[in-house]
């Protein structure tokens, strides 16, 4: 882990001069507003780039929902560009702004400071495989998975040399803060602030009701093991929803935490605990 991780919460003035606008594939009414959007900030004197993201860029514009933003994080944090995201449905955990909220924003974001949370990134690849370009960034997981006919794995588990156990079970997940609220949250794992630094390891079905999620320090370097006789079986290993590769016997995948974190821009009259009672109903009774 890089050892000069920023601080959670940072507050800072950006010059902006040219945004992109990223919209999730096929969405007419994203289209629509992204329109919109590009009217106003040239209107602004801001160039605008639709569904590109490059270096040179001040700030990127997510018009979707969590998974639209998800899908760009990887580059949005290797080039340390600050992320807004729009929601223009039910609000996100990620893109936590509406539609209506959007044009105040952008005013706040050119007038005056703003605050950007720091969030972790993980990254992985094939041990063996360093090439630079092999390595792929997750901000929510990374997640081996059996395919459906066959039978439990057996994933041999490190963290730091240091043997954890071998988890019989349909996979593992190895979840950022960010991401504990996603597939980790489904598969019984805890909740984490999104502030702390940690690593979570969250067994996905596991054969011994024994086996049970860790929380790891972000300093770790955790490697997982496919421990099997059979040559012929393998796992998946997908990444914020995406499957990247397929793993067979004895091969080795390592996860650690990401040079880079993921610079979101967070509404500053929305928490983060607001955002979870509103998305998992907390306090919220059944009206009869």
């Amino acid at each position: 882990m890089n050892s000069g991780f920023p601080p959670y919460k940072t507050t800072i003035k950006l010059t902006i001069h040219s945004v992109g606008l990223i919209t999730k594939t096929g969405d007419i009414p994203a289209d629509k507003y992204a329109a919109t959007l590009t009217d106003w900030l040239t209107d602004h004197d801001i160039t605008v780039a639709l569904n590109t993201i490059s270096p040179d860029l001040d700030i990127i514009i997510v018009l979707g929902g969590d998974g639209t933003l998800l899908h760009i994080a990887e580059q949005a944090s290797r080039y340390s560009i600050p992320v807004l995201g729009i929601n223009l449905g039910s609000l996100g955990f990620l893109t936590e702004l509406t539609e209506n909220e959007t044009i105040g924003a952008l005013e706040k974001i050119l007038s005056r400071e703003v605050t950007i949370e720091n969030r972790l990134m993980l990254k992985a690849h094939i041990a063996g495989d360093t090439e630079p370009g092999n390595y792929r960034y997750a901000l929510n997981d990374i997640v081996i998975s059996k395919n459906v006919a066959d039978p439990l794995l057996n994933l041999s588990t490190t963290a730091d040399e240091q043997y954890i156990t071998t988890y019989k079970a349909d996979g593992l997940i190895f979840s950022s803060p960010t991401g504990s609220t996603a597939y980790n949250l489904s598969a019984g794992g805890p909740l984490v602030y999104p502030g702390l630094a940690t690593i979570l390891v969250t067994p996905i079905c596991p054969f011994m009701l024994s086996s049970r999620p860790i929380i790891l320090p972000a300093d770790k370097i955790v490697r997982t093991r496919l421990d099997t006789r059979d040559t012929c079986q393998n796992a998946q290993v997908i990444i914020d929803g995406q499957p990247v590769w397929e793993i067979k016997k004895d091969d080795v995948l390592e996860i650690e935490t990401a040079e880079h974190a993921l610079q979101l821009i967070v509404s500053s009259t929305r928490d983060y605990f607001t955002i979870l009672r509103n998305k998992l109903h907390w306090g919220f009774q059944n009206q009869e």
